[in-house]
């Protein structure tokens, strides 16, 4: 009989069972789709099971995150840096978080890669956390530090503190959470993005990107509001982010056979050309074609506030 996990969350036992899914058939489409090895990430670990949680959390199990190898291969093969810091692209967080942030305020970014959000904030004061610290980063306070150790020598010290799309790659997303919020003062505000469980990002098939060793966890309003909840954070908002660095995501979405529902990965050549057809055809649909402003939004943005 399948033991029941609790949610990483709120430690409450998981209500639905999504899917199985093979260990083997994650590692091969990890090479398949960018030729990056996961053999020795995912030694011993036969299958994944994907869960759902009573607060909307869907979540892998187990969580296994990736390694610091691990993700210097990804982002040197799939050259993310290069698309999430493009000048041309304005991301609509960063344009939102310059909104909240008061001149002379001192703003944190964890998992700040090349610092993309201190350019929209010329008055404030800005420090970024990466565990790979990288040499476009170098016009910017950028530092090689995880938020624990930071949040040890650092307390109340931050009036905002953002983690965008970092929460969905930690094993403990509870405890990651907390050194956040041990970093804002009194009063001050915390602000996460995630990508939206219910955004195109679950309808292409095979879609390894949203599986271990990368995305641990899927996010929906209902499990923002949950970790505020546990950490004793007051919601302030949770607004939708529109498409921008990850625009290829909507394309591969509508170009792709609908497949997906009950289940997300599924290791039959069908569901293979399906993500192969997809990412050919999404690929120049991108090149040619802005989002439409009708689409569903890509992830969702948490605006909380610490009690005074």
């Amino acid at each position: 009989m399948r033991a029941i996990p609790r949610c990483p969350v709120t430690g409450v036992p998981a209500t639905r069972h999504i899917q199985p899914i093979s260990g083997r058939l994650i590692s091969g489409l990890w090479r398949g789709a960018f030729g990056v090895s996961t053999d020795r990430q995912l030694a011993g670990v036969d299958h994944f099971d994907l869960w759902e949680s009573p607060c909307g959390l869907a979540f892998f199990e187990p969580m296994l995150e990736g390694d610091e190898d691990f993700y210097l291969d990804l982002y040197r093969r799939g050259d993310f840096h290069r698309a999430l810091s493009a000048p041309r692209i304005a991301r609509a967080e960063f344009r939102r978080i310059a909104e909240l942030v008061r001149p002379g305020d001192k703003v944190l970014d964890v998992g700040c890669g090349e610092g993309g959000l201190a350019r929209h904030l010329p008055h404030a004061v800005y420090v970024g956390l990466d565990p790979h610290c990288y040499a476009n980063a170098g016009e910017f306070d950028v530092r090689n530090e995880t938020i624990g150790a930071h949040a040890a020598l650092h307390p109340e010290e931050y009036d905002v503190v953002c983690a965008f799309h970092a929460i969905e790659h930690v094993a403990d997303p509870l405890d990651f959470i907390r050194d956040l919020v041990k970093c804002v003062r009194p009063g001050g505000r915390l602000c996460i993005v995630v990508p939206s469980r219910t955004s195109p990002l679950t309808e292409i098939p095979n879609f390894v990107l949203n599986a271990p060793p990368h995305h641990l966890s899927w996010w929906d309003e209902g499990a923002l509001q949950a970790v505020a909840g546990v950490v004793d954070l007051k919601t302030e908002a949770i607004e939708p982010v529109p498409f921008s660095f990850d625009s290829l995501i909507y394309w591969m979405s509508r170009c792709a056979p609908k497949l997906t529902g009950d289940r997300y990965f599924r290791a039959h050549w069908t569901w293979h050309c399906a993500l192969a057809w997809g990412w050919l055809v999404g690929r120049a649909c991108d090149a040619l074609f802005r989002v439409p402003a009708s689409a569903r939004p890509s992830g969702l943005l948490l605006i909380a506030r610490k009690p005074p």
